[in-house]
């Protein structure tokens, strides 16, 4: 049987915290920032813990990724 491939797209830009949850960062912050408050930034720059589906299909991306 071969390996399981870990996708590097996902394992960049997702990590796992210590219970075994999925953090990702918010999104919508990379431009286009003149029209959002501060308080709408300062919250987008927090990372997120996906839930439910998401979650699921990230685990399946990244089935090696370490916290």
């Amino acid at each position: 049987m071969t390996k399981i491939r870990t996708c590097r797209g996902a394992a960049k830009r997702f990590r796992i915290t210590g219970t075994g949850k999925i953090q990702a960062y918010g999104a919508n912050h990379g431009h286009k920032l003149g029209k959002k408050s501060m308080g709408k930034k300062k919250l987008m720059l927090k990372k997120h813990v996906l839930q439910g589906a998401d979650a699921r299909n990230m685990k399946r991306l990244v089935p090696y990724l370490k916290g």
